[in-house]
């Protein structure tokens, strides 16, 4: 039985995460896990609280394990996760000066196969209430190569725009096999 590898999709915001994710899903049509903390400011009309950072590991960590199922029954090669803990841990640390969740994001990052990080090359787009601005993205991305490299787990960079960011990722991704 083949289990479905993690594929973390990690990047500062308006890096295009959820594009890539959902044209990676569809290439290889298998499941992919939304950021829950779109869901989150959808639903309470607000970002989330310092201590709610906590309640967005969670759900994120939920839906990777929902989509695991789903791929599990579709014998699906791969899930595709916009977003990670580890982010979430970032932010929190970044915004609000808590590193409590550091500890956790690290653990749960464990459980990806490979990390893609996109560079924060494309032009950054307003998102409703997740979008802190365009000065957060590089100094975000700074903490999350830090990170990755701390935790010496493989990661690859991704940039470029349209299909040469979406031949980037699947080369990334072939090399797995």
């Amino acid at each position: 039985m083949t289990i479905a590898r993690l594929i973390c999709i990690l990047g500062a915001e308006s890096t295009g995460k959820t594009t890539l994710a959902q044209s990676l899903a569809s290439h290889f049509a298998c499941p992919w896990v939304p950021e829950y903390l779109r869901q989150f400011c959808d639903e309470h009309a607000r970002t989330p609280a310092r201590e709610e950072q906590a309640l967005l590991i969670r759900r994120q960590r939920e839906g990777e394990l929902a989509a695991l199922a789903q791929a599990k029954q579709q014998r699906a090669s791969f899930v595709f996760c916009d977003t990670a803990p580890l982010l979430t841990a970032i932010y929190s640390d970044y915004i609000f000066g808590d590193r409590s969740l550091h500890g956790q994001a690290r653990a749960l990052h464990l459980n990806y196969s490979l990390t893609l990080l996109l560079a924060p090359d494309l032009e950054w787009i307003a998102d409703g209430l997740q979008r802190d601005g365009e000065h957060v993205r590089a100094p975000v991305n700074r903490l999350i190569e830090q990170e990755l490299t701390a935790l010496a787990l493989p990661f690859v960079q991704i940039g470029g725009t349209g299909d040469r960011r979406v031949a980037a990722a699947l080369q990334a991704i072939e090399q797995l096999a």
